[in-house]
Order: structure tokens, then C-alpha cells, then sequence
């Protein structure tokens, strides 16, 4: 679906493009129900955006369940059950549950709507946030739409720093993962 996004970045193919929706709801639910039908193979995706990703069919269908949906819930509230101390701190618990979609929302629709870019590029893509901890260098999104295969979405500009890129820097010396390097 990423790569989709890339390659049909705000036409009405793109799965998440705020330029199709009346509002954030509409592209989320309209986002929900392509990678549903993506992931139930409801959909024929094209090879190009599918080749060289790994496919586990048998932990996609565990992992997308109900059950494990339920699972996750009942250790979520477990965990605050034990280490929320006052009451406030249960407010996090529907926040963190719904973690995906509204990351979701501030990455698609509002880092195509609102910043400043770097880069011009064919859609509308822009850098959400001048120093991006909260995102973990995803709101580099202008930056990542011109250099698509950078492991490091930010670098462009001094106060452009992308957290997670040094994570993968660090698992690369770690012989975790192996970070190839881009013409770009």
C-alpha cells in the first residue's frame, strides 16, 4: 500500500490522499478498506508493488484476527492495570490502541496538507514538523517523497533529524539489518 501511495500520490488511486476525501474519517476508512482488501487478497495488486516484500500469509491471517485484536486489548489493559497509578493515565489507553490510524491521519493527511518543503515534487507533500521526535522522522514526508529509498527521511535541512535512522544505523553495525546504499 506504501508503494502505492508513492506511485499514485494524490490521483484517486492513491489509497490515502487527503485531495479525495471530504475529511480525515473519509481517507481513514477509505485507507482501512484498501489494505483489507489488500490483505484478504479481495484485490489484485500489481507485482511492482509487491516485489521483493515478504509474504507471511500464515501470520498475516494470525495477526489480523479478531482474537489477536481481542489478545492485545486484554494486555493493554493488563498492563495499566498494573502500572497506571492514578486515573488520568487511563486516558493513554484508547490512544495507544488506535496508535496506527492516528498516526495514520497526522502522516497522510495532514503532512499533505500542512508545512514546508524542502523538494519539489508531483504531488502534495510536505515536511509536518521542524524537528520530528513525535513521528520518529516520518513527518519528513516532502523529503521522502523525492528520496523514497533513503533509509534517513530527514538530513536536508540542520534541524532535520530522524530518530529512527538512527536505529537502523545502529542495527546495521549490529549486523541486524543491512542498510544499501542509494544513488540519490
Amino acid at each position: 500500500m506504501h508503494r502505492m501511495h508513492h506511485a499514485y500520490a494524490d490521483t484517486e488511486q492513491d489509497p490515502h490522499s487527503p485531495k479525495y476525501d471530504e475529511n480525515v474519517f473519509a481517507m481513514m476508512w477509505r485507507t482501512k478498506s484498501m489494505y483489507q482488501n489488500i490483505n484478504k487478497q479481495r484485490i489484485v495488486v500489481p507485482e511492482k508493488f509487491t516485489k521483493n516484500v515478504p509474504q507471511w500469509a500464515s501470520f498475516d491471517k494470525i495477526a489480523s484476527s479478531k482474537i489477536s485484536r481481542a489478545i492485545w486489548v486484554v494486555l493493554y489493559v493488563l498492563f495499566f492495570m498494573q502500572f497506571a497509578t492514578v486515573w488520568y493515565l487511563w486516558l493513554l489507553l484508547p490512544v495507544i490502541m488506535l496508535m496506527a490510524p492516528i498516526h495514520g491521519v497526522i502522516i497522510n493527511w495532514y503532512a499533505h496538507i500542512y508545512g514546508y518543503s524542502n523538494f519539489e515534487v508531483k504531488d502534495t507533500s510536505k515536511n509536518l514538523l521542524p524537528f520530528d521526535f513525535l513521528m520518529m522522522g516520518e513527518a519528513y514526508h516532502n523529503n521522502h517523497h523525492k528520496h523514497g529509498s533513503r533509509a534517513n527521511f530527514g538530513g536536508v535541512r540542520w534541524h532535520e533529524i530522524d530518530p529512527t535512522y538512527f536505529i537502523i544505523k545502529t542495527l546495521h553495525k549490529l549486523n541486524i539489518v543491512k542498510l544499501k546504499s542509494t544513488s540519490q
